[in-house]
């Protein structure tokens, strides 16, 4: 074995490959043939989408398990240990686990060059194997039709939203990025599109390929019954269903595309309504709409670009607050910052902006500068070194009855995790 421990074979894998993204399949295919030639023994379930994938995989894992299935799941990134990414019945796998992948990748892939998370993904798929899941939840990193996560055939694939994200690699407009996440959907297989407002470019590729669609709103859905709701799709209803414990206003509707992903196998993966419910009441997932009560709440959430802050703007409206709202926000400089952040402009009394000591953080002048192009005006604003200094003054200034709400990436989030109240 290369190196003894998770951190050693972590640092050297950001090393390995002269680029951090490098979109394409060919790498990650070669190696996994020579890993495991035949097709996967297990069902794959592909998630993709803008947001709301992260809720998507939880409620998936939680309700298969719930069946009495052994799940794999997959996802990225993670916010305190990079043991988050890869859990095996709802367990995070230990370092011995992920070393040994790892080692066994390094001997297959004779002089191929991977990517951090080409390696990761990889890993991933071997531990699934190896554990002899009966289905695996993979979760795609960025876009889909390059992603590592595509080089298997997914038994149904599900995309939960399209948005502005990642431009610079998967294009500037929203049927262009549609058309990199359909790419995880395959001919005579079936697809879920989770919103009502499906792209025509994801249209028209399923079209194309031959996979039968199934959009949200049309073919299936979710409607308020009672203090819960109820499922329609496939011909098929589920009634007296309880709300996700998942907390946000699209839930539901991250809900309602699980159950249509899970009908269109139900096959191979039979649940019946009390596995359902189960599943759906014990979901979790850090860091979505997550509350940390107290005399000042707090509220940490992910969000990162303006579809998802303008879902947080929501679910803070929902939330009636007796005080006032602080933010401590931190974000990438590759994000649409000043797009994300005029989403919450007028549900924030005062913003502490705090740079990300990371690659690609985004710099205390940057954010303020964002904050200005977004309406916000200077006097709100307390600009910041880094996150646990806007934390600390944060937690200073509130009072009881107030809320601080700390977004902006999934480092912010993660800061904010490792610093209880």
């Amino acid at each position: 074995m290369r190196f003894n421990s998770l951190a050693a074979w972590l640092e050297w894998q950001e090393t390995l490959h002269p680029s951090t993204i490098d979109l394409g399949l060919e790498r990650v295919a070669a190696v996994l043939r020579r890993l495991h030639p035949a097709p996967p023994p297990f069902v794959v379930i592909t998630v993709g989408g803008t947001n709301g994938k992260g809720s998507t995989v939880a409620m998936l894992d939680a309700i298969l398990r719930a069946g009495g299935y052994r799940v794999g799941a997959y996802t990225s990134p993670h916010l305190l240990r990079y043991n988050e990414r890869v859990r095996l019945d709802g367990e995070m796998v230990d370092d011995a686990a992920l070393c040994d992948a790892f080692a066994r990748i390094d001997a297959a892939r004779g002089d191929i060059s991977l990517t951090y998370f080409e390696f990761g993904t990889l890993a991933a798929l071997d531990i699934f194997w190896h554990a002899g899941v009966d289905v695996a939840i993979l979760e795609v990193g960025m876009g889909g039709r390059l992603d590592a996560v595509n080089v298997l055939d997914a038994d149904v694939a599900l995309v939960t939203t399209v948005d502005i994200d990642h431009a610079q690699w998967l294009g500037e407009t929203r049927e262009a990025i549609a058309f990199e996440k359909a790419g995880i959907y395959r001919g005579g297989r079936p697809a879920v599109y989770g919103s009502p407002d499906a792209p025509q470019t994801l249209l028209d590729h399923a079209a194309a390929i031959g996979a039968p669609l199934f959009r949200y709103g049309r073919d299936f859905g979710a409607r308020p019954e009672g203090e819960g709701w109820r499922w329609w799709g496939g011909g098929q209803e589920r009634h007296a269903l309880p709300l996700p414990a998942l907390r946000g206003r699209s839930q539901l509707q991250n809900a309602a595309g699980v159950l249509m992903a899970l009908a269109a196998v139900a096959h191979r993966l039979p649940l019946d309504q009390a596995q359902i419910r189960a599943g759906l009441l014990a979901a979790t997932l850090p860091g979505r709409f997550q509350i940390q009560p107290g005399e000042v709440v707090r509220i940490l959430d992910v969000a990162h670009n303006p579809q998802a802050a303008a879902e947080l703007a929501a679910n803070l409206a929902a939330m009636p607050c007796a005080g006032r709202t602080l933010a401590v926000v931190g974000m990438l400089a590759d994000k649409d910052m000043a797009g994300a952040l005029g989403q919450l402009r007028d549900a924030i009394d005062h913003w502490y902006a705090a740079a990300l000591q990371v690659p690609r953080g985004a710099t205390t002048a940057q954010l303020t500068a964002a904050l200005a192009a977004a309406g916000t005006g200077a006097e709100r604003v307390t600009a910041c070194g880094d996150v646990t200094a806007a934390l600390a003054q944060a937690q200073a200034a509130a009072r009881a009855g107030d809320r601080i709400v700390v977004f902006g990436s999934f480092y912010t989030v993660a800061e904010a995790l490792a610093r209880p109240v």
